[in-house]
């Protein structure tokens, strides 16, 4: 039996972020289980990318591991274009908007999945307090007054046939997805809300090239995001097309070339002609809101706690900001006091789903404001997004929520600028 201060349930981008942040300012023993395996960076493109603005970067560099994310490879932008198919609104972001940012700063960087992954997993592997439990899947939580008991799956075995061993933690976090294996442990209330959109995600190449600028166009069955990728080739591109199952469907099963030809009409020409260079992977999308983000000795964090529409690319950063806000939380706590103190623990849980539901109810004013397709009303909406566009202080606030940089950010994601 082996005895942790912390069990951390999920080695994804948001756990392996956890695990670290408590290391650098705690002496907090940690153990993580996942079985997916660590993978190889291809030359390839992975199809599975983020956008990580300001807040999540400074987190990244503050862990050391920001430096290995750049020698690998990633994609800054410094503009963003945002307009509307079917009116006349458009609205343009960029980093000369913000007189406060130095002019070599950035709006945000498209990072591969992989690559930030890679770089975490590494760096957690250097530290002797940090255990992986790679071989075998949990199959039980008990709860007990002092502790939590972990047991794993029998069935699955490590390279020496050898079961492994259950352990004990003082407390535990999910940050196991959106399908958390440990909210269903709990048994966790959920609020959820199907937004009858799927999300189809793919690679493709433009004429013309993304002039490191993040463009979206926001059509009558949703929006499509076209996000620059790769800086050794300008004319690659990772898209997010969330749209309904239906029309996902009918797109799914078009040919590599009648599916180009679709991006470029909806992109009306703005990269110039299109080329597909992967596969399409499609997903529905749905919003999910934990009802309790903190039981006992147990915290929900990132997409386990809560997932959001990508129309604004802000899924990964806001669980990012749940693990630095944790971790601040627990290196808050005395020795005295039990790691699963209940006053501590609510009160960043409270903080956390205030977070949640601000950005679910923002992105939900915006699905909706673009899902009218009355005639008066787009032309009103077109209006208002191209006053919006001249509005230097509106645009200001919306580029520093994009940015991640407001007042009550976790010190670890204050922004510092250089």
């Amino acid at each position: 039996m082996q005895k942790f201060d912390l069990l951390i349930v999920g080695a994804g981008m948001v756990g392996l972020t956890l695990a670290l942040a408590l290391r650098k300012n705690t002496n907090l023993t940690i153990a993580i289980a996942d079985t997916l395996p660590i993978a190889d960076l291809s030359s390839e493109p992975e199809v599975r990318v983020s956008a990580i603005n300001v807040a999540s970067k400074t987190i990244f560099e503050q862990l050391d591991v920001w430096a290995d994310i750049e020698k690998q490879r990633l994609q800054a932008y410094q503009h963003m274009h945002i307009w509307d198919k079917a009116g006349l609104g458009k609205l343009d972001f960029s980093v000369a908007d913000l007189n406060s940012f130095p002019k070599n700063e950035q709006l945000g960087w498209i990072i591969e999945n992989t690559v930030i992954r890679n770089a975490l997993w590494k760096k957690a592997q250097q530290d002797q307090d940090i255990s992986f439990f790679t071989h075998s899947k949990l199959a039980n939580i008990a709860m007990g007054e002092s502790e939590v008991f972990a047991s794993f799956d029998v069935a699955v075995s490590n390279s020496n046939n050898t079961p492994q061993m259950p352990l004990i933690a003082k407390l535990v976090v999910g940050a196991d997805g959106a399908n958390s294996w440990l909210r269903k442990q709990l048994a966790t209330p959920m609020i959820t809300r199907d937004y009858d959109h799927h999300a189809i995600v793919a690679t493709i190449n433009c004429l013309q090239g993304h002039k490191n600028t993040a463009w979206q166009v926001f059509l009558p069955t949703g929006p499509l995001a076209f996000l620059p990728l790769f800086p050794q080739n300008n004319n690659t591109c990772s898209i997010v097309y969330s749209t309904s199952p239906e029309e996902a469907k009918r797109l799914i099963e078009l040919s590599p070339t009648d599916f180009a030809k679709e991006l470029t009409a909806a992109s009306d020409g703005k990269l110039g002609a299109i080329e597909l260079i992967s596969e399409r992977f499609t997903h529905p999308l749905t919003m999910r809101l934990a009802q309790d983000f903190v039981k006992d000795r147990t915290v929900l964090i990132g997409d386990a706690a809560h997932t959001i529409h990508p129309l604004a690319g802000q899924g990964v950063n806001l669980g990012l900001l749940d693990a630095a806000s944790l971790a601040q939380s627990l290196a808050s706590l005395t020795p005295e006091q039990d790691l699963a103190d209940q006053k501590v623990l609510k009160a960043f849980a409270r903080y956390r789903k205030a977070e949640a539901i601000e950005m679910i109810t923002a992105m939900e004013a915006i699905k909706q404001t673009f899902s009218v397709q009355q005639n008066g009303l787009k032309l009103l909406r077109g209006i208002g997004m191209s006053l919006l566009n001249n509005i230097k202080p509106a645009k200001k606030i919306m580029i520093e929520q994009a940015l991640g940089l407001k007042a009550d950010l976790p010190e670890l994601a204050r922004h510092k600028p250089s």
